[in-house]
């Protein structure tokens, strides 16, 4: 079977690289299924687990948020932030996950009074949260 490279970079280091079979996303435009010999794409990301499948079996790698660029030979992927499950602090995602429902549930009573800002940053805050979660394979409840 034919394989495609995979590189997930974040500000930092070089998160993952490997030849895979497929990769499934979720874009600003929708869950995207990358196979060997896609199409030219270039797409936006949102904070979600990407799926990776490779020889049968599936790896999650959690991302921020970035960009996503596929040729046919290979998918790079630019993230805000990426981590693999092995790198996530389990306790941490549950925590910020709390908080940002907590600033969340305080906006939607009047209680924040700073502008929408904040309750787009608690959003984003949960979303990430909630992947890293995702990535550990626990499902947090929103």
């Amino acid at each position: 079977m034919a394989t495609i490279k995979l590189e997930i970079v974040s500000p930092d280091k070089v998160v993952y690289s490997a030849d895979i079979d497929m990769l499934i996303v979720r874009s600003t435009d929708g869950e995207l299924g990358i196979l060997p010999h896609h199409a030219p794409l270039v797409t936006g990301l949102v904070p979600h687990a990407m799926r990776v499948k490779m020889e049968g079996t599936e790896k999650l790698v959690a991302v921020g948020g970035g960009f996503m660029e596929v040729q046919p030979e290979k998918i790079s992927v630019l993230a805000s932030v990426a981590e693999l499950p092995e790198d996530i602090d389990a306790d941490r995602a549950r925590k910020s996950m709390e908080r940002a429902k907590q600033r969340i549930e305080a906006y939607k009573a009047g209680g924040e009074a700073r502008g929408d800002i904040n309750i787009l940053r608690a959003e984003a805050s949960l979303q990430r949260a909630l992947a890293r979660l995702k990535a550990l394979g626990t499902k947090g409840e929103i």
